[in-house]
């Protein structure tokens, strides 16, 4: 065994709270997205829904490593081509940032998806016995669609939740020192498949965590649902 070994393992566990840190900034980003573009994916209004819609499409359908490469690089590239037109100093993104707009523009689209199926699940009725009460759009939408379309999306939330985690992987390649990129380094040194076992573990434990959490919201959304329905 390296002697080394209790100081990678240490690098390693604090690289771990780096990419749970990417991650629920990430999520803060992509739920703040998806609230704001579910509605405008369903607004009768074609020049609110086309921009939302080529969005939705675009970074579902590209993969995530090559929005990574094209959102960090290019967008270092754009920015080094204003600093020289403008003769300014050099500027350089910053990996967690570019990290977590990244993710949080990639499960945006994600969210605003499953957000839009929630509302969709919405019965009909109940907006118009709020319209017909003389409720305004944003009280029907703060009282009547948003409670019930937190508890319509919530599987579909941790579905993308869980995915988001594991993607965190990714900003290891745009130089974040994450536990993934740690585990590189030290497994380039020495005992290659202890260390990426060590972060396949923090993963799994991450994840199993996550699962407990969402089948207590899930619990606290349903309670008392089961007994109206029947």
């Amino acid at each position: 065994m390296p002697a080394e070994l209790p100081g990678y393992l240490a690098n390693i566990f604090h690289g771990a709270w780096i990419t749970l840190a990417v991650a629920l900034v990430s999520l803060a980003l992509s739920l703040a997205i998806g609230v704001t573009v579910a509605p405008l994916r369903l607004s009768p209004n074609p020049l609110l829904r086309a921009p939302v819609t080529l969005y939705t499409t675009l970074f579902r359908g590209v993969p995530d490593l090559v929005l990574m490469f094209l959102l960090f690089y290019g967008g270092q590239d754009v920015a080094n081509n204003i600093t020289d037109h403008f003769q300014l100093d050099y500027f350089e993104i910053n990996p967690f940032i570019a990290g977590c707009v990244t993710l949080g523009l990639i499960f945006g689209a994600y969210m605003a998806e499953t957000f839009r199926g929630a509302i969709l699940a919405i019965p009909h009725g109940q907006i118009e016995a709020a319209q017909a009460f003389g409720l305004s759009k944003r009280h029907i939408f703060r009282r009547i669609v948003f409670p019930q379309m937190l508890r319509n999306a919530l599987p579909g939330l941790g579905n993308n939740w869980l995915v988001l985690l594991k993607t965190t992987a990714l900003v290891s390649i745009i130089g974040l020192s994450d536990m993934v990129f740690r585990a590189d380094l030290a497994a380039k040194k020495t005992m290659p498949f202890f260390f990426y076992m060590v972060v396949a573990l923090i993963f799994l434990v991450f994840t199993s965590i996550s699962v407990l959490v969402l089948r207590r919201l899930k619990r606290r959304f349903n309670r008392g649902f089961a007994v109206r329905e029947g």
